[in-house]
C-alpha cells in the first residue's frame, strides 16, 4: 500500500513518496519487494501519490504490477484495498504497508497456516493500534490504544478465502455513501473478527522498522544527520 501523502515526513516527501525514501541507501519498499518475491509469485504495488516514480519498479523487478488509487486525497486508506478488488481474494496474499524498512526478509518465509497479523509485542501503554486477545490467542479488537499488547507493525497475511470475505465487506461499504471515506481498511477487519478469526504472529521491533518523521529517520540512518 504506497498510495499515502506521507505527510508526517515532509519536507523529504515533498519531493518523493515516503515508501521510495531510501534507508541506508535502499528505498523502504524495495526492502518489502525483496522479502516478498521469495515466497509469492506476483506484488501489486497500490499507488497515488507521485505513482509515476514508481514505475522503475515493474522494470527493476518481473513480478511486480502497479495499481492506482485514484481516490487517496478523498478517502482513507480503504480506499487502496478497494483499488485492489480484481485481485484480492483470488490466492493467499500478505498485505503490507509500503513505509517499512525491513532488516530481515525471513520474515515472510514464515510457515503460516492461517490469516494473521504481524505484530510486535509492547510492555506497557501504547497509543498506537494494538490488537486485544482472548484467551487462545484469537484477536478480539483491532484498534487504538492498550496496555501490555501486540502492536502493529504494517504486516499482515490473510488466506484466500479470509481476504475475500474483507473485499466483499469493502464492496459493501462502498454502497453506503457517508459510512466509509473515513475508515481505515483494518476498520473493515475489526468489524468482521468474528468470521476472519486472526491471530498475531509475533515479531521482533528489529526486524520491521517504522520511520514516521524525519526526525525518526535521522536517528536510525546517521546519512540523514542533521538533514534540517
Amino acid at each position: 500500500m504506497a498510495a499515502g501523502l506521507g505527510t508526517r515526513m515532509k519536507p523529504l516527501t515533498e519531493k518523493v513518496p515516503k515508501p521510495l525514501v531510501k534507508v541506508f541507501g535502499k528505498s523502504m519498499i524495495e526492502t518489502i519487494i525483496d522479502g516478498l518475491e521469495t515466497v509469492v509469485e506476483k506484488i501489486y504495488v497500490i499507488v497515488g501519490y507521485k505513482k509515476e516514480q514508481f514505475e522503475f519498479l515493474t522494470k527493476k523487478y518481473q513480478n511486480v504490477f502497479l495499481i492506482e488509487n485514484t481516490e487517496y486525497q478523498t478517502i482513507n486508506n480503504i480506499s487502496s484495498i478497494h483499488a485492489a478488488r480484481e485481485v484480492m481474494g483470488t490466492d493467499d496474499c500478505f498485505i503490507c504497508e509500503a513505509d517499512l524498512f525491513i532488516s530481515d526478509l525471513s520474515i515472510f518465509k514464515a510457515k503460516l497456516t492461517s490469516s494473521c497479523y504481524y505484530g510486535v509485542y509492547v510492555k506497557g501503554y501504547s497509543d498506537d493500534w494494538v490488537f486485544d486477545q482472548d484467551d487462545s490467542g484469537l484477536i478480539t479488537r483491532v484498534g487504538k490504544f492498550g496496555t501490555d499488547k501486540y502492536n502493529m507493525c504494517g504486516v499482515s497475511f490473510f488466506t484466500k478465502d479470509k481476504a475475500k470475505i474483507i473485499r466483499d465487506a469493502i464492496d459493501e461499504l462502498y454502497t453506503k455513501p457517508g459510512e466509509y471515506e473515513q475508515l481505515y481498511w483494518d476498520d473493515v477487519v475489526n468489524m468482521n473478527l468474528d468470521v476472519l478469526k486472526l491471530n498475531v504472529h509475533p515479531v521482533r521491533r528489529e526486524q520491521i522498522i517504522e520511520l514516521d518523521s524525519v526526525k525518526e529517520l535521522e536517528a536510525f540512518d546517521p546519512n540523514y544527520k542533521n538533514y534540517n
